[in-house]
């Protein structure tokens, strides 16, 4: 009896170790082509008010999920700007809704490979009805082209 009890908690803390493992392993996304910092690409960008904290933001796991953060002129971080969940981490396109002064909008953001030269993003954010496959929907409020500049570093604080 003495056995069976001893191998009974060793198989019930060999089942909590492997569980912790496991939760923690899915809870966040290891690697993903979005994480870094990711700065305007476009010749001369103008942006509103409102558009300056889409400048550059960075990337980076927040909890389960990945978010973007604003980060200004003097490479402050700002604003959570975007939170999606760590199952699309390896999307092409992500669809959602992104900060817009005190408001929220549509937020499109597509990830693309080009046959040469660097991966790039093209954002954009807008109404409801706003889309990028078709030529239904409105236009968006602000889009831009983005190309990555290095690792993130600003991050959301999670408790």
């Amino acid at each position: 009896m003495k056995n069976g009890i001893h191998s009974f908690h060793l198989i019930f803390a060999a089942g909590l170790i492997i569980a912790g493992l496991g939760g923690n392993g899915a809870a966040q996304a290891a690697e993903s082509q979005f994480f870094g910092r990711w700065m305007v690409s476009d010749d001369k960008p103008v942006f509103t008010t409102k558009g300056k904290q889409w400048k550059t933001f960075d990337v980076a796991p927040c909890g389960a999920d990945f978010c973007g953060v604003a980060v200004d002129d003097k490479e402050s971080c700002g604003a959570t700007l975007f939170r999606f969940l760590t199952i699309h981490a390896n999307n092409d396109e992500l669809v959602g809704h992104g900060r817009w002064g005190a408001d929220k909008k549509k937020l499109i953001i597509d990830y693309t490979k080009p046959d040469t030269g660097p991966n790039t993003l093209y954002l954009g954010l807008g109404a409801n009805d706003m889309d990028f496959s078709g030529r239904e929907g409105s236009m968006p409020t602000f889009d831009a082209n983005y190309k990555r500049l290095g690792d993130a570093v600003c991050t959301v604080k999670t408790s």
